[in-house]
């Protein structure tokens, strides 16, 4: 690589953070920072210019070409939104940053939110408006909290998140009417409050490879506890607890990379870096806002962790040819956290010119200066965010407390810090720590999707006639009438097992209660499809046969044969002791349905947006979900046989074996009665509402549930006291077993019809359009936070 000589465009903390990375590569000869700050006038191989404006694009041409200029890296937003990238590529020098189309996407929160709208990028609902009175309506008429967003750049501080209706209207008016941001407010965007934990990722990006650096958390209220008004950014860590790998790999599969590819399809790639702010909902991280640079402080926090030459990366990013992919990206595996030091006032009016002494800082920690500068030789104050301490740690405490102890090393009057930085890792340390996840129990769920998924290929090789071999619903067909037995019906086959609640019965040494599951198991996903099961065979397995044990369990099979109204035909029983150890059993079951092809469901065809989503009560947990439920039980210290912390009539195994619920007769009695008025049915499963509502769905439609709708059994209750919300919807039922796609018409009478069979019965949610299309949001979950109350 040859020689660069960079123009840095810039006065900021961020510019500091990326002269002071810069100077470390070898590659780099000298920068130029216009019109750097005081803290850059003190790097090597950097020199300040103050001779020419860094909005003045003519003169930076000239100088660029003076001085021999091959990268040009602009630090803020509104160079890259006015075109400084086009500017010079006219001139043939490269730019790290996006063109001027690109630089849209944080340029206009609109043309952002309609971008992901298009690409199935999951954001806020929200709504468009350059009329103030039709915005003043549509906050008085939503029934959401809402946040307010200027389309045009605020300096950063151009969203509002009002915390009443008379709030809500004085921000719009003085954004629309008083232009509190100038033109920036000639339009805005008002969109639903998300709740959750707020992330910053930085990515570098060539047009078609990204690579990201650690996620971080911006702190951006200027008071103690996230209170005040909006700032710039107060401090910042990476990185974040929440940032597991899971999610992580979740932002780059559903966010990032559409991001990208659909910047790309849509003729402006993206080059240089994007920052993306997400909320982690209880649904699942969603976009709040795209900037298409550094972030500050995010850069100052981020940048100490990257083991990687920077220059390197930039200039892979920033030529016609996208070479990203071959350049490293590494990553100190530590944690760094940064606090920022204010001018006294700030966000308000503040005072500049302030006389300020800054000590040299030890190894680890670094000073940024933001809103410095030179007087001769004397430092002073020359914005509101004036400096900041950074530090690195092994630990996020350690961190935390070394950058604190830099804040020390800065002097002037007035300086203003919070001292919470990272007060949320902290807070959430203890409880985060003890919130346990299915994949820490042992099992994946995303493994098993992934399993189905490489394996349709090979099933669908079977495919014969009568047979499309196509596999992730609830049962597999058969159509016997084009398999060559004419007026035949269609034969339902499903198989299932009961999975580790045996190691329950076992430990209980009751066995009768797991032979209903596994018949419950098996039926319920046949008469999701609409057929009648009218068989039944299983499978035991065990070390060594134990006549009391096997029998008991088979009865249990009986029992739930009578219940689901099909016949016990046959089964197998295999003694393994090289398989299996001591009194270790496993068991599985097989049923087969019959139906006519006018029973078949789901009708996907029939779906409509507004179609009401019924629900069934679960008797429990059933039987999915007991290798996490296990887990939780031994983490609580507790016994099977103690009294159940949920229960005090009985002990903690006794409720956990009550058996699943067998919805057969009652939805087959109600389909009969009630016609073509249920669309479609869900078993919940394994996998939860999220995994299995949208088993029955059109790829238009998605399901919107709000879970405060139904009374939920008191040991789902118990549970979420150490699993979080989003994995308590992909896990368990959460008392609902059985979810019905209903046509609105036809509502009351399904709903009295399943109640005359004993059944209780919840209206919770209803169908609507799936934003984004295909990749978007299948399962909508309203009021997921109360689940973490």
């Amino acid at each position: 690589m040859p020689s660069l000589r960079i123009l840095l465009i810039g006065s900021g903390g961020r510019e500091h953070a990326l002269a002071w990375k810069l100077s470390q590569s070898p590659s780099v000869e000298s920068i130029i920072a216009v019109p750097g700050n005081g803290g850059t006038a003190g790097l090597p191989k950097v020199t300040n210019n103050n001779t020419v404006s860094e909005n003045d694009f003519a003169a930076l041409v000239n100088l660029a070409k003076q001085e021999r200029i091959n990268l040009v890296v602009p630090g803020p937003e509104q160079p890259l939104v006015d075109g400084v990238e086009n500017v010079f590529r006219e001139v043939g020098i490269p730019v790290f940053g996006p063109s001027q189309d690109a630089a849209r996407m944080e340029g206009s929160k609109t043309f952002s939110k309609d971008f992901m709208k298009k690409h199935g990028i999951p954001t806020a609902a929200y709504e468009n408006f350059s009329d103030y009175e039709k915005a003043s309506a549509y906050i008085k008429k939503v029934g959401h909290n809402v946040v307010i967003k200027a389309t045009g750049l605020a300096a950063g501080k151009g969203v509002i998140i009002p915390e009443s209706q008379e709030e809500a209207q004085q921000a719009l008016k003085d954004i629309m009417l008083d232009k509190q941001f100038g033109n920036a407010g000639d339009e805005v965007v008002i969109e639903e409050f998300l709740t959750g934990d707020e992330l910053s990722i930085l990515s570098f990006c060539d047009g078609t490879t990204i690579k990201s650096l650690p996620a971080a958390q911006d702190h951006k209220r200027i008071g103690e506890g996230d209170t005040g008004l909006n700032t710039g950014g107060m401090g910042c860590y990476a990185p974040t607890k929440i940032a597991t790998p899971a999610l992580l790999a979740q932002v780059e599969r559903e966010i990032l990379q559409p991001t990208v590819d659909g910047m790309r399809k849509d003729g402006f790639p993206m080059k240089g870096c994007l920052f993306t702010g997400l909320m982690i909902t209880p649904n699942g991280p969603k976009v709040l806002e795209y900037n298409v640079r550094f972030g500050d402080p995010e850069t100052q926090t981020v940048l100490p962790l990257l083991k990687s030459d920077l220059a390197e990366i930039m200039v892979a990013c920033s030529g016609p040819v996208p070479l990203l992919k071959y350049v490293p990206v590494e990553i100190e595996q530590k944690f760094s956290a940064t606090v920022v030091v204010a001018a006294p006032g700030y966000p308000n009016s503040y005072p500049k010119n302030i006389p300020m002494q800054v000590s040299t800082p030890p190894s680890g920690t670094n000073i940024f200066h933001a809103g410095t500068k030179l007087s001769g030789d004397a430092l002073v104050s020359a914005g509101g965010r004036v400096i900041a301490a950074e530090a690195v740690g092994e630990t996020l405490r350690a961190a935390v407390d070394k950058a604190y102890e830099g804040v020390k090393l800065i002097q002037f009057d007035g300086m203003y810090y919070r001292k919470d930085i990272a007060h949320r890792a902290f807070r959430d340390e203890k409880s985060s720590s003890d919130k346990l996840t299915y994949a820490q129990s042992g099992v994946s769920i995303d493994a098993g999707n992934e399993l189905v998924d490489r394996i349709k290929a090979a099933v669908a090789t079977t495919r014969r006639p009568g047979a499309d071999a196509i596999i992730g619903g609830f049962g597999g067909e058969v159509d016997l009438s084009q398999a060559g037995y004419p007026s035949a019906p269609i034969i339902v086959g499903a198989i299932d097992g009961v999975g580790t609640k045996l190691i329950i019965a076992q430990k209980m040494n009751k066995h009768d209660t797991v032979g209903i599951d596994l018949v419950a198991m098996n039926v319920n996903d046949l008469v999701v499809q609409g057929a009648e099961p009218f068989m039944f065979l299983d499978y035991y397995g065990c070390s060594r046969l134990d006549v009391s044990v096997a029998a008991a369990f088979v009865e249990g099979v009986a029992q739930g044969c009578k219940d689901a109204g099909c016949a016990l035909v046959g089964g197998e029983t295999a003694e393994m002791p090289d398989l299996y150890t001591g009194d270790d059993y496993d068991a599985a079951g097989a049923a087969i349905g019959v139906m006519k092809a006018a029973q078949r469901l789901p009708r996907k065809e029939a779906m409509a947006e507004g179609d009401v989503l019924i629900a069934l009560a679960s008797s429990g947990v059933h039987s999915n979900g007991f290798s996490l439920v296990r887990k939780v039980v031994d983490k609580c210290g507790l016994s099977y046989t103690d009294k159940a912390p949920w229960d005090s009539s009985a002990s903690v195994g006794e409720c956990l074996l009550t058996p699943t619920r067998i919805y057969v007769k009652p939805l087959l009695k109600v389909l009969a009665q009630t016609g073509e008025a249920v669309k479609g049915m869900a078993h919940i499963t394994g996998g939860g509402l999220t995994e299995n509502v949208p088993r029955m769905l059109p790829k238009h439609l998605a399901a919107e549930i709000d879970v405060a709708t139904w009374e939920h059994p008191p040991v789902f209750k118990w549970l979420r006291e150490s699993v979080i919300p989003t994995e308590m919807a992909r896990t368990f039922n959460n008392g609902i077993g059985m979810v019905l796609a209903v046509a609105p018409e036809a509502a009351d009478a399904v709903v009295k019809g399943l109640e005359a069979e004993g059944e209780k019965v919840y209206t919770i949610g209803k169908l609507i359009n799936r934003e984004g299309g295909e990749k978007g949001e299948w399962c909508v979950l309203k009021n997921l936070e109360s689940w973490a109350a």
